[in-house]
């Protein structure tokens, strides 16, 4: 019996909308958007501050500026454990307990944040990734409302930042086929991409015998 789907993807292929569709169409809770919320909580932080932080590398100047701030006061400021920093080992660090709040909360779809790596003992889990080409997502994003310039820029690095977050902080390497049992290109539509994944996960079942 699957009780849980993962949904590794690239930046602008479509992700949200079709897990939004495959939890719709299995009446399961979609983590999304959600989850973010859940990190936010975790970290005593608000969701967009998760966004803006989310699944990146820190930067040079971010790091250092931490480094200070760890490396005490002689008086005036608090400690630094009372501070409450959102940097991206502190994001690893509690995305695996959101990942696993998820899945005890039912039936689930859960969008990224590595639950592919963090459920991938679970026999009761179904990894899918989705990708598409690079024109298609461009397109896709500008069809939504962005710039050709920030479409381009948010689909060349968005990737490369969250490949640079799981090798450093997760010791992977993104996307890491083995760890999926379906991939899909999601140029094929969205409602096409959901009925192919659904019925993926309904065969996988019946070969598991569940």
């Amino acid at each position: 019996m699957v009780n849980a789907i993962t949904i590794e993807r690239e930046f602008g292929c479509g992700a949200p909308e079709i897990a939004g569709l495959v939890a719709s169409r299995l009446g399961w809770n979609l983590w999304d958007e959600r989850l973010t919320q859940e990190i936010a909580r975790l970290t005593e932080s608000t969701p967009e501050a998760v966004e803006r932080r989310e699944w990146r590398t820190d930067p040079l100047v971010y790091r250092l500026f931490q480094d200070f701030l760890r490396g005490g006061f002689e008086g005036g400021l608090p400690p630094t454990n009372r501070l409450h920093f959102l940097d991206a080992r502190r994001i690893a660090a509690v995305s695996e307990i959101a990942v696993k709040t998820a899945i005890s909360s039912g039936p689930s779809v859960i969008v990224g944040r590595g639950s592919q790596y963090f459920l991938r003992n679970r026999k009761d889990v179904f990894h899918v990734f989705l990708y598409a080409s690079r024109d298609h997502k461009i397109r896709r994003m500008i069809a939504q409302g962005a710039t050709q310039n920030k479409a381009i820029e948010q689909v060349d690095t968005t990737d490369k930042a969250r490949a640079a977050f799981l090798r450093q902080y997760l010791g992977l390497k993104w996307p890491g086929s083995d760890l999926y049992h379906a991939m899909f290109n999601t140029e094929m539509g969205e409602s096409c991409t959901a009925t192919m994944l659904v019925e993926c996960v309904k065969q996988f079942e019946r070969d598991a015998g569940g």
